[in-house]
């Protein structure tokens, strides 16, 4: 087992070393390294706990994980990683931490454009790539991301660093749509029409344009609903309500949407309660409580988003294999330095 239910960021010397040496495998138990937080876990950890009575374990680190579970080899006590992005899955796989699986109820649950064709990974929620736009000063309420390019919106548009992984999975999105030589062309213009170099995440964004230093934003769709509904710093709640969701492309392709993730550890030494957990996090009970949780949307075809979420609008997403995206990644981030993304705008 893991050396406590929940580990929280870095683990001191004595604590890792107890993870590591203490036995992998344990009747009853599983044991997962997340990078996403355990607060947005839990509830989905308790209410598997209570239907099966396996305990889940649970060892946060916010970098490192896949570094850590090939540190670990054999013996790792990793039964299952659960993650965000198609990056960081991508990077599991292509690092030989995961294993295929193949099970008809998750293959079921998850449509095949959310998972690796061979089985290494599974989407579990969805999150749009949108446009955070100012109810004030931004009186349309549709775009595409072709339009972010557009001179109209020249000192007006900002983003956060464009290597950062939300933003590379959405252009690596572009250059799988209109190829590397247009897709260049149009990271040339939105950088033109930034305000001010790309800073910050994404929540600094909607602070942006509540200041006024900006009218339109990339954003994820989640981040709203984490705003909104923020009781410890309630300044964030009013620069979500500055600003409007709008959904690129929704009247043609859709807009680009990202994932968060499971994958079977390599080596897993639970792996039947491995396989439990990821098929009860692919099911009804886990989507919903998810989608509850972290304000994305579900991958369960009929699974409902939160009503927060429902106010945003009606997404419609990108049917673009996500599998497809992530080839395209490493292009995205040598155009992003080609053009001199985050030094701003040129002129």
């Amino acid at each position: 087992m893991l050396a406590s239910k929940t580990l929280i960021g870095s683990l001191s010397v004595a604590a890792a070393f107890l993870a590591l040496t203490a036995p992998a495998r344990a009747d009853g138990e599983v044991n997962i390294y997340s990078y996403r937080q355990p607060d947005l876990i839990q509830p989905l950890l308790d209410a598997f706990t209570k239907e099966t009575g396996i305990t889940a374990n649970v060892l946060f680190l916010d970098k490192g994980l896949v570094e850590r579970i090939q540190a670990e080899g054999a013996n790792s006590p990793a039964d299952v990683i659960l993650t965000v992005d198609i990056s960081r899955l991508t990077e599991a796989k292509d690092a030989g931490v995961t294993q295929p699986l193949v099970n008809e109820t998750i293959n079921k649950d998850i449509p095949a454009h959310f998972r690796d064709p061979d089985g290494n990974w599974f989407g579990l929620t969805t999150r749009g790539r949108v446009v955070y736009a100012s109810k004030e000063r931004v009186p349309q309420n549709d775009i595409t991301y072709e339009e972010l390019a557009d001179p109209k919106w020249k000192g007006k548009f900002c983003t956060r660093d464009g290597q950062h992984s939300y933003n590379i999975g959405l252009f690596a999105s572009m250059i799988a749509h209109h190829g590397e030589v247009e897709t260049e062309k149009w990271l040339t213009g939105i950088r033109d029409n930034l305000s001010k170099k790309p800073d910050g995440g994404d929540r600094d964004q909607a602070k942006a344009i509540f200041a006024g230093e900006c009218d339109i934003a990339l954003g994820n769709s989640y981040y709203v609903g984490l705003m909104l509904t923020n009781e410890k710093e309630p300044q964030q709640k009013e620069w979500a309500s500055a600003i409007k969701v709008l959904f690129p492309n929704a009247k043609d392709r859709g807009t680009h949407v990202n994932i968060s993730g499971m994958a079977l550890a390599k080596n897993a030494p639970n792996k039947e309660n491995a396989v439990k957990l990821m098929e009860f996090l692919s099911a009804g009970e886990a989507q919903k409580i998810y989608a509850e949780q972290v304000f994305e949307y579900p991958v369960l075809p009929g699974a409902e988003p939160s009503d927060v979420v429902k106010s945003f609008g009606t997404i419609k997403p990108d049917s673009l294999p996500l599998a497809e995206i992530a080839a395209n990644r490493k292009k995205a981030s040598e155009l992003v330095d080609k053009v001199g993304y985050n030094d701003g705008p040129q002129d």
